[in-house]
């Protein structure tokens, strides 16, 4: 049975290269070019997508991604799409770790509301440790306390979003009525992070609650991600790891005691399309030469919280790290140092690949689109997060070739599923847990 495949992108500036920069198809200054965000967004919009997603950092130094040097925070960057968008989703990232949770509520809701009830929270822990330095912190949260504060974080905001029952503001001129007090509710968390009384001073949007995405990978991630998020981001190389992850998901959140259908999965898609294989690899060495050793070195440093791999004999095998990366990216850095012990890789082709990595949707644009029905077919995805390495014509072929391929087919189409970003997303609307 043919269905929709839902789509987000992400907006990471001038794409998902470390050096998408220097790539004519974008600005050089994307990162902070409002119109380039914009027209990414009204495209994405007018093809059908789903949501548009805006990551973020907390911590840089010199050898930072270039285009992190300098980026918007993410909740400003949403409120200004909010108001000359009508359907897409906006999600933006936002840390637990570095968050308080009040803030972080109202903004959010305000962005709900703003936007007619299609905002989301992608929620992170933070990896880079480096984040404390700029938040007065002594010391950055080990991987599993991380996740520990995110659990009674996440219980906050939501607790904080249900401060008002949905018909608490009655706004009556005549009688003079504004709000029933009868449906305002203060929270009183008491918590071993948070102490909260509430109520948030917002009321709740037309879907009731933003909704809450999450790309944990590690088991404490994915825990989290299966306790609480509506939506999540995967990596998946192969169809059969995509299945892996989806069935555990799913099987996780049924645990919970929830719908396993309410948990909707979608892996990265990073795909290198073109015409012919002659032009997907020309495309493919065009992205790879634009970077060199030493920047890919820096880059995959910065997993490993900024180790200095300029140290090593690049063609020497990778080194043996220890512990180092263990509470940064920790689920990316287990994974990078497997892949180089079972493959016998040199240092250099493990910083060459990680800056390049060879999408697994690589391909002519008939290829990629079956690829992509293939996985979603084969309970591998529920849908994608594109990630272009160039938000250029990498994201304009994708759109212009691929998708009238996935349409013919009877598995896309543009139009919209509702008003709200649970609508769209095939989820129910966020009751009030004090509504009887």
């Amino acid at each position: 049975m043919s269905k929709k495949v839902q789509f987000g992108v992400m907006l990471h500036g001038p794409g998902g290269h470390m050096n998408a920069w220097r790539s004519e198809d974008v600005p050089s200054d994307a990162s902070v070019n409002f119109e380039h965000y914009k027209n990414i967004t009204l495209k994405a919009e007018d093809a059908g997508f789903s949501f548009i997603f805006v990551a973020d950092g907390l911590y840089i130094n010199d050898k930072s991604i270039p285009h992190f040097l300098s980026r918007f925070e993410p909740l400003t960057l949403l409120g200004a799409l909010a108001p000359i968008t009508s359907h897409i989703g906006l999600v933006a990232t936002v840390s637990t770790s570095y968050s308080e949770p009040f803030t972080i509520a109202r903004q959010l809701a305000s962005v709900d509301i703003m936007s007619g009830g299609r905002a989301g929270w992608n929620v992170v822990t933070s990896p880079l440790e480096g984040s404390a330095k700029n938040f007065s912190k002594d010391k950055h949260p080990e991987h599993s306390l991380r996740y520990d504060i995110a659990d009674e974080h996440l219980a906050v905001v939501q607790g904080l979003w249900d401060s008002f029952e949905d018909d608490a503001f009655v706004r009556d001129k005549k009688s003079g009525q504004y709000f029933d007090k009868e449906k305002m509710h203060q929270l009183n968390y008491e918590g071993e992070f948070f102490k909260i009384q509430g109520p948030l001073n917002i009321e709740r949007s037309p879907q009731g609650q933003p909704i809450i995405f999450q790309a944990g990978a590690s088991k404490k991630g994915s825990a989290f991600a299966a306790r609480n998020a509506d939506a999540v981001f995967t990596n998946a190389s192969t169809l059969e790891k995509a299945q892996q992850t989806y069935e555990d998901l799913r099987q996780q959140a049924a645990s919970n005691g929830r719908n396993p259908d309410e948990i909707k999965v979608f892996p990265t898609l990073q795909p290198i399309v073109g015409k012919n294989h002659e032009e997907v690899r020309e495309r493919y060495e065009y992205i790879k030469n634009l970077v060199t050793i030493d920047e890919a070195l820096a880059y995959l440093g910065r997993y490993f919280d900024h180790h200095d791999f300029s140290q090593y004999d690049v063609d020497a095998p990778f080194p043996e790290l220890g512990d180092i990366g263990k509470n940064s990216f920790q689920s990316t850095t287990d994974e990078i140092k497997k892949r180089a012990k079972e493959n016998k890789l040199t240092l250099r082709q493990v910083a060459m690949e990680e800056t390049t990595r060879e999408s697994p949707f690589m391909g002519t644009y008939e290829e990629v689109a079956d690829q992509i029905i293939e996985w979603v077919d084969n309970k591998g995805a529920d849908g994608f997060v594109l990630t272009p390495h160039v938000l250029g014509d990498f994201f304009h072929d994708f759109i212009d070739q691929v998708l009238p391929i996935l349409t013919a087919k009877g598995y896309y189409d543009t139009s919209y599923s509702g008003k709200t970003l649970r609508d769209e997303l095939g989820l129910p609307f966020k009751e009030n847990r004090y509504s009887k």
